[in-house]
């Protein structure tokens, strides 16, 4: 995940201002993917690229507030910034309260703008993260043995081995071993990092 470079993705029937956030954003480093209007993006776009959408509210064929749900309900989880050049407070909250990131009213302020896609890009980026950690740990997870799960559950509880042993009636060495083992296949090394992904799972201790 590190080595791909987030993408901005502007959507704006506007063919101006499209290429002149293009221009901004690009000169920050960023790169860019530039949308006519909502349909192109969703039949185009590869979603699984890191980065965030600059999404116009009011476009024809499919606004921005309807493509925002179809993304939701594609279990698309790039962050969306809102502009709009109509000040509409109800239709502020109801995209914030839905996911968005902010509601930009035009003009836009440049910095803020790039500011608020700094905050956009990293955000997605640290859940792409915990995600491809989350999927590692479920993947490894599947390679325990039923002892090696049943020990490493008592672990992240916080028992000793000692007792371990004793709820499973098994040798405190036996317990060592598997317990061992499991470190080795989740590549973790304490009981505190499995706990706490355990928990991120959904596995119950």
């Amino acid at each position: 995940m590190d080595t791909l470079k987030p993408l901005v993705r502007v959507i704006d029937d506007d063919d101006a201002m499209r290429r002149s956030w293009a221009f901004l954003i690009e000169g920050e480093g960023w790169d860019v993917a530039t949308y006519s209007n909502a349909i192109e993006f969703i039949t185009s776009n590869d979603f699984t690229r890191p980065g965030c959408i600059v999404l116009d509210v009011r476009m024809p064929s499919m606004s921005g507030l309807e493509l925002q749900d179809k993304l939701r309900e594609m279990g698309v989880t790039l962050p969306i910034i809102f502009i709009s050049g109509h000040g509409d407070i109800d239709m502020a909250v109801h995209t914030l309260k839905h996911g968005a990131v902010d509601f930009l009213q035009k003009p836009v302020d440049d910095q803020r703008l790039l500011t608020t896609i700094g905050t956009a890009v990293m955000r997605h980026l640290n859940q792409c993260r915990n995600d491809m950690e989350l999927s590692t740990f479920r993947a490894r997870l599947e390679q325990l043995t039923q002892r090696e799960r049943e020990v490493i559950r008592m672990v992240a509880q916080g028992m000793s081995n000692k007792s371990v042993a004793e709820n499973l009636g098994i040798s405190e060495k036996t317990v060592q071993v598997h317990r061992g083992s499991a470190y080795r296949k989740l590549d973790l090394h304490n009981a505190a990092e499995i706990a706490r992904l355990l928990l991120r799972s959904g596995d119950p201790l």
